[in-house]
């Protein structure tokens, strides 16, 4: 089986309010890309990939008047994909969900919140954790601004675990004027990202001293040595989620990719995102999507994929494909094959 997580930039602006693609000539919010085109080339990725799960990051809207299920379908039935069922969690209010694009066919899903909203170890992921921040004895409230989708699945051949989509908050100083702002705002926004990793890694540990096989999948703004601020709170919220300060092996999420950057840090490392920097007129390329398993899953021996049109020699030999992957997002997918 072949599970894809895959943020697509501006997903929501490529549909109408009756939740129908706009496959038209005008502007998509990509610079220099049309509607029709960033359409046609998210699409032309999900057929080359031909996943049987995408776990889909800034998904269309879902609200009292949006329905990103509708969209999603529409666009699968548009579009002639496999990956034709859609469903998402808890919604939010920023205009990026998080949705699951599946075949009917090998799995069936459904949304599967565990916790209490007001738990206190681990709440329900549209919940409230509790968590001193700033070490000053009064604990801060923190919230998901994109709730976690926790979902139970079981796949044609009986196999059952918990897949858990995640959108973690940007450690980016939005707002900031100043030096001092930037500094403020950045580490004001480190602690909110590690509070809401040590949540989630909570909700993991939950679920493997169950007994349950768990995939983490997603867009988590983070990554071992990304920034300079990570030397002041110790690790990456991506090494928290990962299990790594707790030092159990049992208890150990694994992705090569993560595993890669954890060892050589001052190498290259793999990507899979391009961002344009405007003050530097270049590209700065990041390791921020990852594929985590549990280990009984990892004990598999998965093959993890990203599917970057520069730096995967197939890919780039393929130029339409290259350049769908180009028009469709600033972020490339990353697969895993693993028999479940």
């Amino acid at each position: 089986m072949r599970i894809a997580t895959y943020n697509v930039e501006w997903f929501n602006a490529l549909f109408d309010r009756r939740d129908r693609p706009l496959a038209d000539g005008e502007w998509s919010k990509r610079y220099n890309v049309t509607r029709e085109q960033q359409l046609t080339a998210v699409a032309k990725v999900l057929t080359a990939m031909d996943a049987d799960a995408v776990m889909v990051i800034e998904a269309p809207d879902h609200s009292d008047r949006r329905s990103t299920v509708a969209a999603l379908e529409h666009f699968a039935a548009a579009f002639d994909l496999r990956t034709r069922a859609a469903l998402i969690g808890f919604s939010n209010d920023t205009q990026q969900e998080i949705a699951l694009l599946y075949d009917p066919d090998v799995m069936t899903p459904r949304h599967d919140p565990i916790g209490a909203i007001f738990e206190p170890q681990a709440p329900r992921f549209d919940g409230v954790f509790r968590m001193d921040l700033d070490v000053d004895t009064d604990a801060e409230e923190v919230t998901f601004s994109k709730p976690p989708l926790e979902l139970s699945i079981e796949t044609q051949s009986g196999t059952r675990l918990r897949m858990i989509g995640v959108h973690a908050k940007s450690k980016a100083p939005h707002g900031a004027r100043t030096p001092e702002e930037v500094m403020r705002i950045s580490i004001d926004n480190r602690r909110k990202q590690l509070a809401q990793c040590i949540w989630l890694r909570r909700r993991i540990v939950a679920h493997l001293d169950a007994g349950e096989s768990v995939i983490v999948l997603g867009d988590f703004n983070d990554g071992p040595g990304l920034d300079e601020y990570e030397k002041l709170f110790g690790h990456s919220g991506v090494e928290i989620v990962l299990g790594l300060p707790e030092m159990d092996q049992s208890a150990m999420l694994f992705d090569p990719n993560a595993r890669q950057a954890l060892q050589t840090p001052l190498s290259a490392t793999i990507s899979t995102a391009r961002f344009y920097n405007v003050e530097t007129r270049s590209y700065l390329s990041a390791l921020l999507d990852y594929i985590m398993v549990s280990p009984d899953l990892a004990a598999r021996g998965g093959q993890w994929r990203v599917w970057h049109p520069f730096d995967d020699p197939e890919i780039y030999a393929v130029p339409e494909l290259r350049q769908a992957l180009l028009d469709a997002s600033d972020h490339f997918p990353v697969t895993l094959d693993i028999a479940i």
